[in-house]
């Protein structure tokens, strides 16, 4: 729906404007001088877990994540945060401490930010970065023969629905809570070291696998192979498929993405599924020079970042993305 709206809108046309809304990647960018330009981005949503710390954590790690997956470097960040007039407060404290907590493992000042009273908790942040204009890593820059790397495992989505029917087991719980509280940073550092040839990164969030791979696909001019048995799933996560603990997100990613799409038959269903899986706080899907990938999952292993090869982009044809067993 947002898609169509953004669509019609009247496009701005400010030269110093790098990357906007049109391409739907994962932060604007604005250039200032020619060796320096803003990353920003903004995202918030209602609590996932029950834990206001660790929800906290999320908030800020899905928040920075985007300033990550363009190439930046986070440096400072406005609170969103709507609560109850009649809430407890001491909920409200814990869940701006555990958001404080990442903003300081990403050396990332909070300076202010904005409260509303609203009957349902929800909470964010506004994160700017810089990085250098040439260095800008876009979701469009993707070529033919490069290998598709991608950092944590998906089924937050599915595991975050399960735990609000009272479905989730505690060890599935705990492994979504480490992956979504877990910063992109160590594997932004290694990619933007320059000592690889990474043509396009995005970061996997509300668009699933699937979308944010169609985006880059589009947005490249390119068609992607992967290879479902290589994308790496959190424990629980087909079990929750399983028992019909889907989000509605899910299902909306997947009407809206799925026409570009062909599976191989040896597919499962419930595997198919998961890749539309709406991820908070996701990993980076990299798009790397054949020559330079498998020394990159080398390198982002080396880095504490648990990495895999799950595809490779081709010249474009149809299906736009082809997901192979």
């Amino acid at each position: 729906m947002l898609d169509s709206v953004l669509g019609k809108l009247a496009r701005q046309h400010d030269p110093n404007v790098l990357i906007g809304f049109d391409t739907a990647d994962d932060a604007g960018v604005y250039q200032l001088t020619p060796e320096l330009a803003l990353v920003q981005t903004v995202d918030f949503f209602t609590p996932i877990v029950d834990d206001p710390y660790t929800f906290g954590q999320i908030a800020a790690t899905n928040a920075l994540s985007d300033v990550y997956a363009m190439g930046g470097r986070p440096i400072s960040a406005l609170t969103l945060a709507c609560f109850p007039e009649s809430g407890d407060i001491t909920i409200l404290e814990q869940m701006l401490a555990g958001g404080l907590s990442k903003m300081v493992e990403a050396n990332c000042t909070i300076i202010g930010g904005h409260s509303i009273k609203d009957d349902e908790i929800k909470l964010g942040y506004a994160v700017t970065g810089t990085v250098h204009p040439a260095r800008v890593l876009a979701n469009s820059g993707a070529k033919p023969g490069d290998r598709l790397i991608f950092t944590k495992a998906i089924g937050t989505g599915v595991i975050s629905t399960a735990i609000k029917r009272g479905h989730a087991e505690f060890d599935w719980v705990r492994g979504a809570a480490h992956a979504m509280t877990t910063l992109n940073k160590a594997s932004a550092e290694v990619v933007t070291s320059g000592d690889f040839a990474v043509h396009a990164m995005t970061d996997v969030t509300g668009f699933g696998l699937i979308g944010h791979a169609r985006e880059m696909a589009k947005g490249s001019g390119v068609s992607l192979r992967l290879y479902a048995s290589r994308v790496p799933l959190l424990e629980g996560a087909l079990e929750c498929v399983r028992h019909g603990c889907v989000p509605g997100g899910l299902k909306s990613n997947r009407g809206f993405a799925e026409g570009c799409v062909e599976y191989a038959d040896e597919v499962p269903e419930d595997v198919r599924t998961l890749l539309y899986d709406p991820q908070t706080a996701g990993g980076l899907l990299i798009s790397v020079a054949a020559s330079d990938g498998a020394r990159l999952v080398a390198r982002l292993g080396d880095a504490g970042v648990n990495t895999v090869e799950i595809g490779e982009a081709m010249e474009k044809r149809k299906p736009m993305i082809a997901v192979l067993p």
